[in-house]
Order: structure tokens, then sequence, then C-alpha cells
């Protein structure tokens, strides 16, 4: 099953996918046009990895990682589908990262890796981009690199655990203005799902929501304002994002504050 976040008609509802429209947890049926995309998970604690695929630390001159390299992302990093994408005026590179997600089921603590997946709920996309411009190193991604308001799209779906038979053999691709710019497999990560819920778990307690962002293959290509970008993961979906300069990301921002005082008051 398909599962989403979306708001509708003043309120926001939980949503599965059927027939290519989005059945309501009210039982109203509505077109996927008609809904404004939210993650599909509301992210608890969210864990990024860095340079995780070999070809891609070759790709940017790094040797690869003997441990997990993980970093932290905040909440307030998330988009949801079709939502648009900051990118500051004045940087030089900023790229996107095709990521397959994994949110985790329930509470998870010292699991060895024959049993991790019975602790996945299932699995989204993500698209954690990235400003080259702000980085120190590969491997202490400083905040403004992956902290970023709305620097990372995520869904459309939660898709089940039980529907995505090896999650660890998947076709990945990125499309810039409809061009195929990044084309890998998830069987290429360096670390694979079980060890990396192995390791975390090993040290800290996972909770039903956390989110494991497992990193992305080789192919970047830069973005700029107005391009329209699509991440693909076979069987899980196809998240589509916009890239926005200073000037609308800055007026967006201010209704956005100017709303949420009028609410609060």
């Amino acid at each position: 099953m398909k599962r989403a976040r979306i708001a509708y008609s003043g309120g926001v509802h939980d949503a599965v996918e059927e027939n290519g429209l989005l059945r309501l947890n009210d039982g109203r049926l509505v077109s996927e046009d008609e809904v404004i995309w939210l993650p599909p998970v509301q992210p608890r604690t969210v864990f990024a990895l860095g340079l995780n695929y070999a070809d891609h630390a070759k790709e940017l001159a790094f040797n690869a990682p003997e441990e997990p390299l993980v970093f932290l992302k905040g909440p307030n990093t998330f988009v949801g589908h079709k939502a648009e994408t900051h990118r500051p005026d004045g940087v030089d590179y900023m790229h996107y990262e095709c990521e397959l997600a994994v949110v985790i089921g329930r509470k998870t603590r010292n699991v060895k890796r024959d049993d991790a997946y019975h602790y996945v709920e299932g699995y989204t996309i993500a698209n954690d981009y990235a400003i080259r411009d702000y980085l120190e190193n590969y491997y202490r991604p400083n905040l403004r690199v992956k902290n970023r308001d709305t620097c990372t799209p995520i869904g459309p779906w939660l898709t089940d655990r039980e529907d995505i038979k090896d999650p660890m053999n998947l076709q990945i691709r990125t499309y810039i203005n409809d061009q195929l710019t990044q084309e890998g497999t998830t069987k290429d990560m360096i670390f694979d799902i079980p060890a990396l819920i192995e390791y975390l778990s090993s040290f800290m307690t996972l909770d039903k929501g956390d989110i494991i962002l497992t990193g992305t293959p080789e192919g970047l290509k830069g973005v700029k304002a107005r391009d329209k970008v699509v991440t693909e993961i076979e069987g899980i979906g196809r998240l589509e994002n916009m890239i926005v300069g200073d000037s609308k990301f800055n007026r967006k921002s201010k209704v956005d504050v100017k709303e949420s005082t009028v609410n609060h008051n």
C-alpha cells in the first residue's frame, strides 16, 4: 500500500493511493492535483548518510568511509511532493541527491542485521539537496549544507515494507526538466539497510517515525532557479519539486510568517 499525508479543504488528512486517486481517511476520493502534498511521515530523528555509494565517493574524489558517516537533519528541512526548494542567489553549485529513505516502524535497540527489516515500516524518496559552496568537507557536513529550510523534499508516498521485495536492488533516477541526469541502483550502497539499522541501534534507540536517508549514487548535476527536478525510485514513486531563487522564496517566507502570526493571535 502507498500512503500519504496531504492538506485539503482546510485540514490535514492521511490518504492512500487508489486507482490514481487519493482516498482520504474520511472516505472521500480526490485527485492528486487537488491537494497540497506533505511529507508522508512527520519526521522525528532523521539520520543522513554521507558517501554511502562508492561511485559517488569516487566522483567527489573521496575515499569510501570505513564505517557509516552519519549526520542529523532538523524537521524544518523537509517539504512535500511538488513543493519549492530554495537556491540562494550567488551560490555556484547546488545539486540534488536522490536517496532511498527508510522509515522505522517501532522501537529499535540492539538489533542484529538478520532481524533489521522487521523494524522497518516502509520506504519513501528523499531529495537531499546540497550547496557545495557551504561545505567544510564531506566527512563533516556543516549545518548550512544539510539543514536549510526546504532543502529536502520527501515523498510522495510511504510505501509499505511488504510491497518492496528487495530494497537493496532498486533503480534510482533523477531528471532535470525531463532530462535524465542520474541513474544508479541501491545494490551499490557501501553499508546496506540492515547494516545501518544494526549500527545505529547499537548505541541509541530508534523510534517509530525515525528516518534513515541512505545516500545517493554518482551522477550529480547542478540545479538553478526554475528547474523542475524529479527523483524516482523503482516501486516507490516519483518525487517532483521546483527550485526557486531568493525573490520568490523570501516573498513566500514573509507570507508564511504573517499567516503564522495571525493564527496565533
